[in-house]
């Protein structure tokens, strides 16, 4: 079982860790050389994708022992929400359209689909709002804190902290305290999966949420790890990756193509040498 937890304080730490080989980078660079020349969008758009990881600590992380449900892919997994257990401020056809969209960010790169049911006794994965010590051996800690945990495959345990202050739309919910549903949703789906944290601060699997903070998308880290564990979604290309970083993420992008204009300039001078 892995909480979400509630970042406290800032860290020191600056937002990307650099693990970058200077041969690997040449090795890449020469590649991208050829690609240029007998134009393979396809396999630039990989390799720019790649070039941005350099820029990342590669940090895929799985549970021990049992990592993945073990069923035939493409596979269908259930999931369904306690009527008993629930938030009485947010209404739960809102609470559904919000999972629906977060299962579906890991459906989109991985051959599983997420069906809900109104069975909560019988569903693979069972959603669920409760408050401090509920029965399961992890008692929640009130407002933030522990916002939420989930346990690995097969458990399909999933549970929010009832006493945190969720929201939808920041726009309506005005609480400095206010917690993202969206992006612990979308965390918590992925150690349901079998991915444990990821010390990449840009992967939806990292430890943390600041209040009032949304992390919707997900990073190369967490596909790479969710699909070492059930393999690609046959509609996924990593260049579509690559454009929904460049649309939805201008800071981290800022860096990400001065990088790459510094690795055009070097194609430049190795292809006039």
């Amino acid at each position: 079982m892995y909480p979400i937890i509630h970042l406290t304080q800032r860290s020191n730490q600056p937002a990307f860790i650099i693990n970058q080989d200077l041969v690997s980078l040449l090795l890449v660079s020469w590649n991208l050389k050829l690609c240029l020349r007998k134009w393979r969008p396809d396999v630039v758009s990989l390799i720019f994708i790649r070039l941005k990881h350099c820029m990342q600590q590669k940090t895929t992380c799985f549970f021990q022992g049992n990592h993945d449900w073990a069923r035939h892919v493409p596979m269908k997994l259930t999931y369904a929400f306690s009527k008993e257990y629930l938030i009485n401020y947010l209404k739960i056809s809102d609470i559904k359209v919000v999972f629906k969209r977060a299962f579906g960010k890991w459906a989109s790169v991985i051959p599983v689909s997420f069906i809900e049911t109104d069975d909560y006794g019988f569903a693979d994965i069972r959603i669920g709002f409760y408050s401090g010590d509920h029965g399961d051996g992890e008692p929640f800690d009130g407002v933030l804190g522990v916002l939420a945990h989930s346990f690995s495959p097969e458990s399909g345990k999933f549970h929010l902290d009832a006493a945190e202050t969720w929201a939808i739309d920041f726009e309506m919910e005005k609480s400095p305290v206010a917690v993202d549903l969206e992006s612990v949703a979308i965390h918590e789906i992925g150690h349901l999966l079998g991915l444990a944290h990821s010390p990449n601060k840009e992967a939806v699997m990292y430890a943390t949420l600041k209040p009032r903070d949304k992390k919707v998308d997900l990073a190369l880290d967490d596909i790479q790890g969710v699909q070492a564990l059930y393999g690609s979604n046959p509609n996924f290309t990593f260049g579509s990756l690559l454009e929904s970083d460049i649309s939805t993420n201008p800071a981290v992008n800022l860096r990400i193509r001065w990088f790459m204009w510094a690795t055009l300039i070097l194609l430049w001078f190795l292809m006039i040498m």
